[in-house]
């Protein structure tokens, strides 16, 4: 029975690997022909639509001036352009840099919320902020964020272009990267999904994930949807499927590019990753409960991709790990064992060739330094990443039972004012 049990759990692992080998293939050939899909739109803007971009902002005094001169920065017709930064019940000088700007910058508007209406998380700032919003486009950015002049103009160029396209999604990088070693295991992580989660699934099954930061929506369908949910700890999921729902696309472009500040200490990155967790745990409850009740069932697909990965793959890894432990001080009568080393070091294999392979489509990423980065990963980030969504779980399963408010953790920032020169590290 045990060794039943043991083939079902490896079973398990090993399909999920597999599902990853074929997105990173799908995340190969987008990045071989996005380019040439982005030459072919810039000779067909029928006119250029009006946006507001959506920056919620709380304490943010260390991270928004820079935020701001990236958006006055933009090339995109002002008269065309609003910049809405929502300062979110601050108590720092985040309010007073932002009026700064809008007396120099017209086009960059300040809104001020006070609790009850402020002070909520980012869903209900987004929502405060959309009642202000003139904009036929949507476009959202974290208060760390500094696009690249162009970025507004791919996002927008992707909705002329794409029809069915709900909303677009573009590119973060990491600003930070080079600070220690977790912030290059996190500009790792997140090149990674990029290139193989968000680039392979749009490519295969014309599914992506808003991320939260430097993405367009189409107005209309922001408020068909009745804006962002305030009880999800990962709106940008949440909306995600709501937009999928509909009947719609959320497309994977590129050339929007944004680069972002990185939790630089453990106990940030710990109680940011839980936040993700949380929200991700939340979000596939919430549509699983009612999936029968939605209209497309496409949904299903990304939908099975998230519980594979957050309950499933989680799961059985936690289980596996047991046992092989459990194997040290009692005889478990394990008969397959002897394929779990080779199992062990091809997966190990095919682990650095997907971080590998993501690295090598960002110019001067695949660096030695980077490379054994990417060895220590698999023994050490990702194994934490298991201890981290058992106690998401934990934490989301105790709220639930106990019927707790949700409580918003904002990301601490760090101040980023000798990291400008370092986007390439």
């Amino acid at each position: 029975m045990t060794n039943v049990f043991i083939l079902v759990l490896l079973l398990i692992i090993w399909s999920m690997l597999f599902y990853h080998i074929f997105l990173m293939q799908g995340g190969y050939w987008l990045y071989s022909s996005y380019q040439k899909k982005a030459e072919k739109w810039q000779r067909n803007i029928p006119y250029y639509p009006t946006v507001s971009v959506l920056i919620p902002a709380h304490n943010e005094e260390v991270v928004i001036e820079e935020t701001l001169e990236a958006m006055s920065n933009l090339r995109y017709p002002i008269d065309k352009l609003q910049v809405l930064v929502i300062n979110d019940n601050s108590s720092d000088r985040t309010g007073e840099i932002c009026e700064g700007y809008h007396k120099r910058f017209p086009y960059i508007q300040v809104i001020h919320t006070k609790p009850p209406l402020g002070g909520k998380g980012k869903s209900a700032a987004l929502n405060n902020g959309l009642e202000y919003a003139t904009g036929e486009i949507i476009c959202v950015y974290d208060a760390d964020n500094t696009p690249e002049p162009d970025a507004i103009f791919w996002l927008v160029l992707g909705l002329m272009n794409d029809r069915k396209a709900g909303a677009v999604v573009g590119k973060f990088r990491v600003l930070n990267a080079s600070k220690n070693l977790l912030t290059r295991l996190i500009n790792i992580e997140t090149l990674t999904f990029q290139w193989l989660a968000q680039a392979g699934r749009w490519f295969w099954f014309k599914l992506a994930t808003i991320p939260g930061t430097n993405f367009a929506i189409r107005r209309s369908i922001l408020d068909e949807l009745g804006g962002w949910d305030e009880g999800a700890l990962s709106e940008d999921t949440e909306l995600s499927f709501r937009i999928y729902d509909l009947g719609y696309h959320i497309r994977f472009f590129p050339n929007a590019i944004t680069w972002e500040q990185e939790p630089e200490t453990m106990k940030v990155w710990w109680r940011q990753r839980t936040r993700w967790a949380r929200g991700n745990l939340y979000v596939i409850t919430k549509f699983f409960l009612h999936f029968f009740k939605m209209k497309h069932k496409r949904i299903g697909l990304d939908l099975l991709y998230f519980m594979f990965t957050y309950v499933f793959f989680f799961g059985v890894t936690i289980i596996s790990q047991g046992l092989f432990i459990a194997s040290f001080f009692t005889n478990l009568d394990i008969s397959v064992g002897f394929v779990s080393l080779p199992l062990l070091i091809v997966g190990f294999l095919l682990f650095v060739i997907e971080e590998l392979l993501a690295l090598s489509f960002e110019k001067g990423q695949l660096t030695a330094k980077n490379i054994a980065t990417v060895c220590l990963m698999y023994f050490t980030y990702s194994q934490m990443w298991i201890f981290l969504v058992i106690y998401a779980a934990f934490i989301e399963l105790k709220r639930v039972i106990l019927k707790q408010e949700v409580t918003w953790y904002k990301t601490k920032r760090f101040n980023q004012k000798d990291q400008h020169d370092r986007r390439s590290a």
